[in-house]
């Protein structure tokens, strides 16, 4: 079985065919990991590159969204009997007044096959909303903040205020990233990172956790 495959299939945005070709790399003894790292995320890096220089449609994102996350529900059990144990949880939303999902969904995606678990509260999510998460997830260790409109920034902003006032010990990383969000308003506003792409934030992530 050759890991490209499983990545072409993404491409094509072709999850029956992803499935098939993941069920039959599992039957032939192919590591989790080696899937996750060597067939799903080349393509959705792949995907996330196209999607950035705008040289992809968004139907055709939207399919290679779907093949990766069918490819991903048949992983999911063996990552669950702890053959690969999550690096750590992290918390996901777009800020409310934003119905963006697009990004975020790549966002998620990505973590997951860096080996995160990922708690996707959506779009359209409230300050409230978020520290509730934390609230219900103490274990979380990094929050995902994305916003793709700038009249949504402010909230990007209270959102960022009022995690750092509930954990005063900072337990919490903060990573926040979008289309009108810069390394300097995230300075601003105290986030503990930013990054222009999902893969980037992943590798970032996956820092913090040596």
């Amino acid at each position: 079985m050759h890991m490209e495959d499983i990545s072409d299939s993404i491409m094509n945005g072709h999850y029956k065919d992803t499935q098939e070709l993941i069920r039959q790399a599992l039957k032939e003894g192919t590591p989790v990991t080696e899937i996750l790292m060597q067939g799903l995320l080349p393509a959705m890096r792949r995907v996330e590159e196209l999607y950035g220089n705008q040289t992809l449609y968004i139907p055709n994102i939207l399919a290679s969204a779907r093949c990766m996350k069918r490819g991903l529900e048949i992983l999911q059990p063996y990552l669950e009997c702890g053959e690969y144990a999550p690096v750590a949880k992290v918390i996901l939303g777009t800020v409310q007044g934003d119905l963006h999902e697009i990004g975020k969904n790549l966002v998620g995606i990505i973590f997951r096959s860096y080996g995160f678990e990922v708690v996707d509260l959506g779009v359209d999510v409230s300050e409230k909303q978020f520290l509730k998460a934390i609230r219900e997830h103490p274990d979380a260790s990094i929050v995902l903040i994305s916003s793709l409109l700038t009249t949504t920034m402010r909230e990007m902003r209270q959102i960022v205020k009022a995690i750092r006032h509930y954990d005063r010990e900072r337990r919490l990383k903060i990573m926040v990233g979008g289309g009108p969000v810069t390394q300097e308003f995230a300075d601003e506003i105290g986030a503990d990172a930013y990054t222009e792409t999902a893969l980037e934030a992943a590798k970032l992530a996956r820092g913090f956790f040596p």
